[in-house]
């Protein structure tokens, strides 16, 4: 059996008695989980029927705003909006709640304030993204997906998007590769983080020049060779081939994360969609949508 099609099987076995997904065995449905395993079945052709009916059950996790939040009980956690947008996505049955879902988006930004001249920090505050929770600054990872939901759904170029982009843009770090959302913090350079950069990497596809994220791509290509954690392993591998760059020890690569099982348990829902959506999107995440 195929990496792929063992994947899908444990996958399956997550599937909730209201149609969406648990993040882990015997777990209840949650919206990021739900989200991750319908790009997940997309990517593999599996039954419409499992997809639309995991789609629905995002629906209705969908609060009247718009958004889509962790859960119900923590409504100002909303970063699984931007992946309810991708999994909405080329489904008539769901273009109204892809449509709310966006408008929150256009309409919620993190906060952001002017620099103040003594701050630790050199990044640009007022450059608006998103954060993973209401009232929060914006940072790298949310913001990637927000952009990415944006440009797949055919609203890259929207005032919102490019304001988006050139927040990313102002938190590369400058030896290439971002991380949470920070640069330099009292005179020094932070380090990157491989799920980081590959997030903004995809997001930034066809967005900007090459040789302004060159050393972004640089430093992941060197950092995957030895990266085994599967949600690195994923976007480090999703970012590299948004820019044409897949390896072809993929395959590998992933296996090898997945051996980790045996000493660390088994992976999360999450975690097992991301690599099947690494391994079946040869340009990116983007892609599994052209």
């Amino acid at each position: 059996m195929s990496i792929v099609s063992s994947l899908i099987d444990k996958l399956k076995t997550r599937v909730t008695d209201n149609g969406g997904f648990g993040v882990k065995d015997a777990a209840g449905a949650r919206p990021d989980a739900t989200a991750w395993a319908i790009l997940a079945l997309m990517a593999s052709n599996q039954d419409g029927d499992l997809i639309n009916s995991a789609r629905a059950n995002l629906a209705s996790q969908q609060l009247p705003d718009g958004r889509v939040s962790i859960s119900r009980n923590h409504p100002d956690a909303f970063w699984p909006t931007p992946l309810a947008i991708l999994a909405w996505q080329n489904s008539p049955e769901h273009r109204e709640a892809q449509s709310r879902a966006i408008r929150f988006m256009l309409q919620t930004p993190g906060q952001h304030f002017p620099r103040p001249a003594d701050a630790p920090y050199e990044h640009d505050p007022t450059l608006q993204g998103w954060p993973w929770i209401a009232g929060t600054h914006s940072w790298a990872g949310p913001t990637g997906l927000g952009l990415i939901a944006l440009k797949v759904a055919g609203q890259g170029e929207h005032d919102a998007a490019q304001e988006a982009e050139r927040m990313l843009m102002n938190r590369q770090l400058p030896k290439g590769g971002w991380n949470y959302g920070n640069t330099r913090v009292f005179g020094m350079e932070l380090h990157p983080m491989p799920e980081s950069t590959g997030i903004v990497l995809e997001a930034l596809s066809h967005r900007v020049p090459r040789e302004k994220i060159q050393k972004s791509l640089a430093y992941l290509r060197t950092r995957l060779e030895g990266l085994r954690p599967p949600r690195s392993l994923g976007w480090g591998l999703l970012g590299l081939a948004a820019w044409g760059e897949g390896l072809p020890a993929a395959h590998g690569l992933v296996a090898q994360s997945l051996e980790s099982q045996e000493r660390y348990g088994s992976y999360d829902t999450v975690c097992l969609a991301l690599l099947v959506v690494s391994l079946l999107a040869p340009r990116g995440l983007a892609s599994l949508y052209q």
